[in-house]
């Protein structure tokens, strides 16, 4: 008899995480017999829980804050996208036991962006606005996929001319640059922490000159409705939420480790209503 295949999260702190309710439902949905749990790892423990996670079978995991780049040295290989990235949120063992590390958060985003606006707006410029990890992912992902307009905008421009550098295209601005030509861009992404439910929230940047019609993402989906969103929305543009990311990457994660892509329009329905429900 097979040995039941089992997954997991590692972060610091990993109570909140939805991952385990959406891979268990999944699981669930596609009749794959297997368990996905959450793990508190610390950072002094990491080394010891990814051996632990070998010894004990697991078929792979995610990785959250704050392991994703302090988890490379323990993995025995990556794909190129993580290596450029310089961090991993998927770990998947491969047939000979080896683990590879991969990084689908910018993908997720990418995925959850054409799912709305389709596949058609390559050609659109498009506005970054940070320059962490998660724009990081963002930027190669996008590259990846065939959007070559890309303006990095972000407080400190030294950190966003450093992302553009390794993109080899592109440009960086400062946030009141970003502010004075933000009409031209049809794509406007934020990526930074702003937002969030429990955050004292500062607009990354005024919006004033938004065009009406363009497409506003933002990466945060708690709340689905973030004050970026909002103030996008008012100036007539089309709000993209966060929640879509979260799935995709998870789903590609899934697919990694079980060859399936599991269906993510029932599951940002789910999420959608559970989120709803705690406003």
């Amino acid at each position: 008899m097979e040995m039941k295949k089992w997954f997991a999260v590692i972060g610091d702190p990993i109570a909140h995480s939805k991952s385990p309710s959406m891979h268990n439902a999944w699981f669930d949905d596609m009749n794959i017999d297997a368990a996905y749990i959450p793990l508190h790892v610390k950072g002094e423990a990491l080394e010891m829980a990814v051996a632990s996670l070998k010894t004990l079978g697991a078929s792979g995991w995610n990785v959250t804050i704050p392991h994703k780049q302090t988890i490379l040295p323990f993995l025995d290989e990556l794909d190129s996208l993580a290596e450029k990235m310089g961090a991993v949120n998927t770990v998947v063992r491969l047939p000979d036991g080896r683990l590879k590390g991969y990084n689908t958060d910018g993908a997720g985003f990418v995925h959850s962006l054409e799912e709305v606006i389709g596949m058609d707006k390559k050609d659109q410029e498009v506005l970054l606005i940070g320059a962490g990890g998660a724009a990081r992912g963002i930027a190669f992902a996008l590259q990846q996929y065939g959007y070559h307009k890309i303006t990095i905008t972000n407080r400190t421009v030294a950190k966003a001319e450093e992302i553009i550098a390794e993109l080899g295209e592109g440009e960086a601005v400062s946030t009141r640059d970003a502010e004075d030509s933000l009409n031209k861009f049809g794509i406007v992404i934020q990526s930074t922490s702003a937002g969030l439910a429990n955050s004292e929230f500062k607009m990354p940047l005024s919006l004033e000159k938004l065009r009406e019609g363009a497409i506003a993402a933002d990466i945060v989906y708690n709340p689905l409705m973030t004050p970026f969103l909002i103030s996008a929305q008012q100036k007539g543009a089309e709000a993209v939420n966060g929640l879509g990311m979260f799935v995709h990457q998870g789903a590609i994660a899934f697919n990694y480790w079980l060859g399936q892509y599991p269906n993510t329009n029932n599951m940002i329905k789910r999420l959608t209503d559970d989120l709803n429900q705690l406003v």
